[in-house]
């Protein structure tokens, strides 16, 4: 179980909410407008915050700080950045994500190192698989036995500048393509991780675990 804080209860806000709460954690939604909050469904437990999803004081109601992820989700790309920033930046929030209408601005925001999900692409799923592990470690593909699965890895910050085939050596994987500035990129020989890139690999569904253990180190030091 973990907790949510959620920037936005809109369409999209209330399903990311009653998604998260039917699997067990603990959710927070602001929203400026106390009538928002009328989307959510009568049942719903979680904490209903009105300000400003930017306002430190905000999202101290909301429980950021004990937050383990932080989507912004509102109707304007500018709260949302703006958010998903003071979210990461003061409250060290590990995982985030900003919903933004402008695909143009994608490039400054992965410079940043703030994952986006545009509007014309968006969709409840895409919010869910960059701050709950499990989904994005359930896969965007699965081939027809099931043993393998194309995923999204998550990676320490010291895997920056390292070359993908030795991310790839040492995780026992094949890394298909980047997402890197908001587009795909296929990776060559020579290409390095690079920071506010997303991975995107095949892997062994029986290894996720071990997997993620693996990237989620530091790689070794060579001697």
């Amino acid at each position: 179980m973990a907790h949510f804080v959620i920037m936005g209860c809109g369409r999209v806000g209330a399903t990311l909410a009653h998604t998260l709460e039917d699997a067990g954690h603990s959710v927070a939604i602001i929203d400026q407008d106390e009538r928002a909050f009328r989307r959510l469904r009568k049942s719903f437990t979680g904490r209903k915050v009105t300000g400003v999803g930017f306002d430190r004081d905000t999202l101290k109601q909301a429980g950021v700080e004990e937050a383990y992820a932080f989507a912004a989700v509102s109707s304007g790309d500018n709260s949302n950045i703006l958010a998903t920033r003071v979210a990461r930046e003061t409250f060290h929030v590990a995982h985030v994500v900003a919903r933004i209408y402008d695909p143009g601005r994608a490039e400054i925001y992965q410079r940043l190192g703030i994952p986006t999900v545009a509007a014309v692409r968006w969709s409840a799923d895409q919010v869910l698989r960059r701050i709950l592990p499990e989904q994005h470690l359930a896969g965007d593909y699965r081939e027809p036995s099931g043993r393998l699965v194309l995923a999204e890895v998550d990676l320490h910050p010291e895997w920056i500048g390292h070359r993908l085939s030795s991310i790839e050596q040492a995780a026992g994987i094949r890394i298909a393509f980047l997402t890197r500035f908001g587009e795909g990129l296929l990776p060559q020989g020579g290409t390095a991780y690079q920071e506010g890139d997303t991975v995107h690999a095949m892997l062994n569904l029986e290894r996720t675990s071990e997997i993620s253990r693996i990237l989620a180190k530091a790689p070794a030091k060579e001697s």
